[in-house]
């Protein structure tokens, strides 16, 4: 039995979502699976965890800068354990865009840190238009408009393939 920290940075909420989904799948493979936001814990002490999983969000086109500095300050400890590492962005709704290889955002994400993680895994997220900022609604809308996405103001779509994430559960389980 492993004990296992999934940290995560998440704008929305959605990221939190889906660590408490592999929180869950985990834990079926009999591990102990602590969930912890960034913002809550960023000086977590991640020495007696077993293995680590970091997920984060996108907005705008970038991760957030939480999500550098946690990986820069524990790099060496990440580096020696059993690691992960997923983003949750709404381009990975493109069959073409939805994985490590091919998803944009963590492809520009693994060049401008030092850390490789050794599992990575995209995850499409949730848009959820009457949730956001009338300017965030706008802007968001605007980049739907642009990539083919849906564009109606009252529009709540999770795009999520909760298989995909239970797959990813049990490999965190299994490294």
């Amino acid at each position: 039995m492993a004990n296992i920290l999934v940290i995560y940075s998440t704008t929305d909420g959605h990221t939190r979502s889906i660590c408490e989904r592999l929180k869950k799948v985990i834990e079926a493979q009999n591990h102990s699976v602590v969930v912890s936001w960034m913002s809550d814990d960023p000086d977590i002490d991640l020495k007696p965890f077993d293995k680590i999983v970091i997920g984060a969000s996108i907005r705008y086109g970038k991760h957030q800068k939480q999500v550098y500095e946690f990986i820069e300050k524990n790099q060496s400890l990440l580096e020696g354990k059993p690691n992960a590492f997923f983003s949750v962005n709404v381009v990975a709704r493109k069959p073409e865009k939805n994985t490590p290889a091919s998803n944009p955002y963590l492809v520009k994400f693994l060049k401008q840190i030092a850390w490789q993680p050794q599992h990575l895994a995209v995850f499409a997220g949730r848009l959820d238009y009457p949730k956001y900022t009338y300017i965030d609604r706008q802007m968001i809308r605007l980049i739907m408009w642009m990539t083919k996405g849906p564009t109606a103001p009252d529009t709540v779509v999770e795009f999520t393939d909760w298989d995909k994430v239970d797959k990813f559960g049990r490999l965190i389980g299994e490294i």
